[in-house]
């Protein structure tokens, strides 16, 4: 296992590996990082911060143990002092300890989960997928922009690992339980709790 250092950035939200999240930075920590991250084409990590009895779930972290490292893919620096930024996530990271810069920025010593494989959807779950396609198609008709939307094409219905994440950050649920979600190593079993959730 290889563990290597990672600038850390701790939000109240689940990013999943190909989840898009849309950010505003404007602490001077993370514009450092992000101009940082910009400057050298390097990527960070997004944990969730979770109640503080739960928060590392085992490890004993301010943060969850679970993250995904996160590559920007566009940003804009018109002003000094404001950068927004679009990220997609690339895999999830485990965080195995940390230390904290002057500034307050949080470097992490973490390793990286391999990604789930491409599974093909079973069929008593293919409704799940159909429920998710009824949904994207349905968030411009209630005012959402693509932009505003955390999903990029192409769209892989036909795929349990991304019809479940997708799942993860699009599902009304506390936080805690979308964390838990996100750390399941099984597609198919993460698929099976999100198909008990919506039904």
């Amino acid at each position: 296992m290889i563990f290597y250092n990672l600038p850390l950035f701790p939000l109240n939200v689940v990013v999943c590996p190909k989840g898009i999240m849309n950010l505003r930075i404007f602490e001077p920590r993370y514009l450092d990082m992000t101009k940082a991250c910009l400057r050298e084409n390097t990527s960070f990590g997004i944990v969730a911060v979770l109640p503080e009895k739960k928060a590392g779930m085992t490890d004993h972290l301010p943060f969850a143990s679970v993250g995904t490292l996160v590559d920007i893919l566009d940003a804009n620096v018109s002003k000094e002092d404001l950068i927004m930024i679009s990220c997609q996530g690339s895999n999830r990271i485990k965080v195995n300890g940390f230390t904290v810069q002057e500034d307050g920025l949080i470097i992490g010593e973490v390793s990286n989960i391999n990604n789930d494989l491409q599974i093909p959807i079973p069929d008593d779950l293919k409704k799940v997928s159909e429920n998710l396609k009824r949904l994207i198609e349905s968030l411009p008709e209630q005012g959402i922009s693509e932009r505003d939307i955390p999903i990029m094409k192409p769209y892989e219905y036909e795929d349990a690992t991304w019809v479940s994440n997708r799942w993860v950050e699009l599902l009304d649920i506390p936080l805690i339980d979308k964390q838990r979600l996100m750390q399941i190593d099984s597609p198919i079993v993460r698929l099976e709790l999100i198909n008990d959730a919506i039904n």
